[in-house]
């Protein structure tokens, strides 16, 4: 499609889309928690279930789901006198979401944080900068504006 032809949404189908997909697996409060946890190193069932207060039957749920989807992968480890146990690791998949939590994380930040400021960010390891997500394009272009991105059919679009 011609970058300037015009696109009318209302002529394609959104049967399939990713975006309602991708809340399907990530659109619950709780299962965000649960993987701002494991980004930020807290990867036991009893540590997360602590620090979070969320339920525990809630916990095991979005923790099973999150496997099945393959979002985490569930590690044995064995404290000594304690029977085997399991820890969460995040997947390919699930690092991919990263930047997703960053920009939520911005989000948060910038319009529901406490006067004092924020009690999260995140820091490039190497050198302590503040780490936070940009929008290119396929040749390398920083599109400063949202309104600079325009919806198109993908190849899976179907008409209506």
């Amino acid at each position: 499609m011609n970058p300037t032809t015009a696109f009318d949404p209302l002529e394609w189908s959104i049967d399939g889309c990713t975006i309602g997909r991708a809340m399907e697996v990530l659109g619950e409060k709780w299962t965000l928690v649960v993987l701002r946890e494991v980004f930020n190193g807290i990867r036991r069932f009893d540590d997360m279930r602590v620090r979070t207060g969320v339920p525990r039957q809630v916990l095991t749920n979005r923790l099973a789901m999150l496997v099945e989807q393959g979002v985490l992968r569930r590690e044995p480890y064995r404290e000594p006198g304690s029977r085997e146990r399991h820890e969460y690791r995040l997947t390919p998949k699930g690092l991919d979401i990263y930047p997703v939590l960053i920009t939520l994380l911005a989000w948060g930040n910038r319009y529901l944080a406490d006067p004092g400021g924020p009690p999260l960010r995140f820091e490039h390891r190497d050198c302590g900068a503040e780490v936070h997500a940009e929008i290119h394009c396929a040749a390398g272009h920083r599109l400063e504006d949202p309104r600079d991105v325009v919806p198109r059919p993908g190849p899976g679009a179907r008409r209506r």
